[in-house]
């Protein structure tokens, strides 16, 4: 009989033990709290400064492209230097270098003087910095996994909704401390929260290098370009992979110009006030966290392609068409909060058949292709919105921009390459990846 019980139920750990493995993958997502935070000050207080400065939309839309460029190009290399430095220490390295491109343009600022052209280029080096170290923590993500024994699922869900909790409070934050102390002084909070980060890493999380091919271990190093090409490769080669990046990237295109120009100069015209403008980005990412923890809870139990589907596309007309009807205030941030909360299912899932699909010793290299696939529009995102408001208006580009996101969350539903996405229940509760329950 005892024999038959321990074939049949699970070993319970000590609680020591189950606590010191949970403990990077905890930091790991305190860490991403206050990366993307940072993130999130500089996303707001970026846009303002320039309109404060210029009062152009066209050259916040400028900005808004120097910032993502610098994204896509570090996302198709930086891959290829995550191989070589491992996942933590270019987590670490980045954070670092981030907060000192960071704090460098209040001191430009505030010492020698800040021209227009002078900022593109701090921004582009803040987003060329940054990238490698988000990189590396997702590419840490499957191993703590592993490594705590937490159902993927879950764990996906915790790492996303750590996002949307640093937008639940980033976004309010920053628009208090436009107003408290200023937009340059907002930068010295921002850079710090990258030093927090790397700090914390460094400390909490073992060193995992990235596993390397045969032919690699025994000398035989591939190009830049040749690995480069592999992960794009294994991409186009995988329906669903292509299928994801494909829609994800207009998503993003249209995501970019609508938060780095079409939302602040939204808010600047009907109610003049930056606070506003933090609490329709902390309505949308506060809900969307309790989304993303409600999927956690019960994600593992649900059709994927259909939740996906259906969120995606409900949340895009929850947020676009209050914006086109302007709504008060209050009613918009009703309607960001039920967004949000639709919202929350979609990034864990992206990232949950990414990690099914992807082999080990590829990793690094195809998140490295997928970042920049995904990302690769973003800069005109910006830029095409910028021009876009200046030359017909806010309304009428809140509603082309809608119009397309729409088209796009829809085929999600229709597209039959993404059946393969949905799995039985029982595959998400014994996989071993995913190893036992929280």
């Amino acid at each position: 009989m005892n024999v038959n019980q321990s074939e049949t139920e699970p070993i319970q750990l000590p609680a020591a033990v189950v606590e010191k493995r949970r403990l990077p993958i905890v930091a790991l997502f305190i860490a991403n709290v206050c990366s993307y935070i940072g993130d999130v000050l500089m996303m707001l207080a970026i846009p303002w400064l320039v309109l404060q400065t210029t009062g152009s939309a066209a050259q916040a839309g400028i900005t808004a492209f120097s910032s993502m460029l610098s994204v896509v190009i570090s996302s198709f290399f930086g891959s290829l230097l995550i191989d070589r430095l491992g996942y933590k220490r270019t987590s670490v390295c980045a954070d670092i270098a981030s907060g000192i491109a960071v704090v460098l343009i209040p001191l430009c600022y505030m010492t020698i003087g800040l021209s227009f052209w002078e900022l593109q280029a701090l921004v582009f080096l803040a987003g060329l910095l940054q990238t490698p170290g988000s990189q590396a923590r997702y590419a840490l993500l499957p191993d703590l996994i592993t490594l705590s024994r937490m159902p993927a699922e879950r764990a996906n869900s915790l790492y996303d909704g750590v996002r949307r909790v640093a937008g639940f409070f980033g976004a309010p934050l920053a628009g208090v401390l436009i107003i408290a102390i200023g937009t340059a002084n907002l930068l010295w909070v921002d850079g710090a929260t990258f030093f927090f980060s790397a700090i914390l890493l460094a400390w909490a999380v073992p060193h995992t290098p990235p596993v390397r091919k045969a032919d690699e271990k025994k000398g035989g190093r591939e190009s830049y370009i040749e690995e480069l090409k592999e992960g794009l490769i294994f991409v186009r080669r995988t329906p669903v992979m292509l299928t994801i990046v494909i829609v994800v990237m207009i998503t993003n295109l249209l995501d970019q110009g609508i938060s780095g120009v079409i939302q602040p100069v939204y808010v600047r015209q009907i109610f003049g006030n930056p606070l506003a403008l933090g609490e329709l980005v902390a309505a949308f990412g506060g809900a969307a966290f309790l989304g993303t923890m409600l999927f956690a809870w019960i994600g593992h139990r649900l059709p994927r392609r259909r939740t996906l589907g259906l969120s995606f596309t409900l949340s895009t007309v929850l947020r676009f068409l209050p914006l086109a009807l302007a709504l008060p205030l209050p009613l918009l941030i009703a309607a960001y909060i039920v967004a949000g909360l639709l919202i929350g299912p979609v990034n864990p899932i992206f990232s949950s058949v990414e990690q099914e699909l992807v082999p080990v010793e590829m990793r690094a290299r195809v998140f490295g292709a997928l970042s920049a696939g995904v990302s690769c529009g973003m800069p005109l995102g910006g830029l095409i919105a910028g021009f876009f408001v200046q030359w017909t208006g806010v309304i009428p580009a809140i509603i082309a921009f809608g119009i397309i996101y729409l088209a796009c969350t829809i085929s999600l539903l229709v597209n039959p390459a993404l059946k393969a996405i949905d799995k039985p229940p029982e595959t998400h509760e014994t996989s071993p990846q995913r190893g036992n329950p929280m």
